[in-house]
């Protein structure tokens, strides 16, 4: 199908500060036009969204696709179908894969994978030191030269600030944004869970706020010396927040992302014997869960992402503090979203911006926005559809989901990558 109509949805471009009922015009996999087709526009595809909203399809900062090297929890294929039912069309995947993403070869390997998925849209984060191990660099132009779009380290911790120093005067170099999981591994050590009145109270070793407000102030003023451009990913604390916007107000060039689980959830959430609840960082207090919301709405928090790590079921078997950390968030993204502007009363062009517009900016991706000439990558989707967490509507091979069995509200209908239909929601 070449040219596709979009018809009678609500469109809401928070890039081109748009929100009216109208049309929307695809062809030759480009937005062609919005609001109002051509005369002599003629379609191969008709789609009817009324009662619907159409935006931009979401870019995601952070999804973990288990390839290469954790084929028994997921898969390219199986996880970029679960992107392609939650809206997104344009995700970020870490370094810690095994092989790390450490060299041109494991680049290539990576956009293999995803060209035979039929999903273009991932984006490889270079590992910013080799094998992750935190003591010398990468060699962060070839990375770059391979199709890297920016550098981490994952959560693998740096030997000292001067490999962070000396990171981010190479990155810097070679225009290469650096992601930052703020965490101080000597403070943090092997806690799995917030150091607060939950872990007190059934012995769970605790991570202290100060474990990443820390590792911040000190990331804030190494980017202020070397001019790096920074984005700290997965932020969870009221500090991180005033630290960023004090940041942001004397001019660094920084941005952050909050994963969208930490918008909901708190310690007074965890069931500390389920382990679908264990993530790094913690659950925090419900004084960091509403900073964060603050921090979304005033915009100190640019974009929110999935934070998506599928696991098979032996990984969250056993103890809490023994289990693997992480949540298979991707479909769960655009429900918790929604939920932001319904509970919480945050503005749904805000929200819809920091899954779109604003997570495409700090990239620097032409993507995002409906603009005429910009590839028509478009999701659709119902904002008052109820449907229940379960193996029937779930994409993703991983189901460690603390929202498992649950009803969310708002799904996903149909999504578009390149113009072409690739994901249409089938109602039981």
């Amino acid at each position: 199908m070449t040219k596709i109509l979009i018809e009678n949805g609500r469109i809401i471009d928070p890039a081109n500060a748009l929100d009216a009922v109208g049309s929307l015009c695809i062809a030759d996999g480009q937005i062609l036009q919005v609001l109002n087709p051509p005369a002599d526009f003629t379609p191969d595809l008709t789609i009817n969204a009324k009662g619907r909203i159409v935006c931009p399809g979401f870019v995601d900062l952070s999804a973990r696709l288990r390839e290469p090297g954790h084929g028994h929890k997921g898969s390219i294929k199986s996880e970029t179908q679960a992107a392609l039912s939650a809206g997104v069309t344009s995700l970020c995947l870490p370094p810690d894969t095994k092989p790390c993403i450490d060299s041109p070869a494991v680049v290539e390997y990576i956009k293999d994978k995803a060209e035979a998925a039929d999903y273009p849209g991932v984006y490889s984060i270079g590992a910013l030191t080799q094998r992750l191990d935190g003591t010398e660099l990468s060699s962060m132009f070839a990375l770059k030269q391979a199709g890297c779009i920016a550098v981490s380290n994952a959560h693998a911790p740096l030997g000292n600030l001067l490999i962070l120093r000396r990171a981010m005067e190479y990155a810097g170099t070679h225009g290469l944004l650096l992601m930052y999981r703020a965490n101080e591994a000597s403070l943090s050590g092997k806690g799995c869970a917030h150091e607060g009145a939950m872990a007190s109270r059934y012995g769970l070793p605790g991570i202290p706020v100060a474990a990443e407000s820390i590792a911040l102030a000190q990331a804030l003023e190494l980017a202020q010396l070397t001019g790096c451009r920074m984005h700290v990913s997965q932020i969870s604390c009221k500090q991180s927040v005033i630290k960023i916007q004090q940041a942001k107000k004397y001019g660094l060039k920084v941005s952050a992302d909050v994963a969208v689980h930490q918008l909901h959830l708190s310690e007074t959430d965890v069931l500390p014997f389920d382990s679908h609840y264990h993530v790094l960082p913690p659950f925090r207090s419900e004084e960091d869960s509403h900073y964060l919301r603050e921090g979304l709405a005033n915009g100190t928090i640019d974009a929110i992402c999935s934070d998506h790590q599928p696991h098979d079921l032996d990984a969250k078997l056993g103890a809490f503090p023994e289990t693997e950390p992480g949540i298979a968030s991707l479909e769960t993204l655009l429900p918790l979203a929604l939920e932001l502007t319904r509970l919480h009363r945050i503005d749904l062009h805000k929200v819809l911006a920091s899954l779109t517009e604003k997570p495409a900016a700090i990239l620097g991706l032409q993507a995002g926005a409906l603009t005429p000439g910009f590839s028509a990558d478009v999701c659709i989707f119902d904002p008052e559809l109820a449907w229940q967490v379960d193996g029937q509507s779930w994409r993703s091979a991983g189901r460690n989901t603390p929202y498992w069995q649950q009803t969310l509200i708002g799904r996903v209908t149909h999504t578009l990558q390149g113009g072409r239909l690739l994901y249409k929601f089938r109602n039981r």
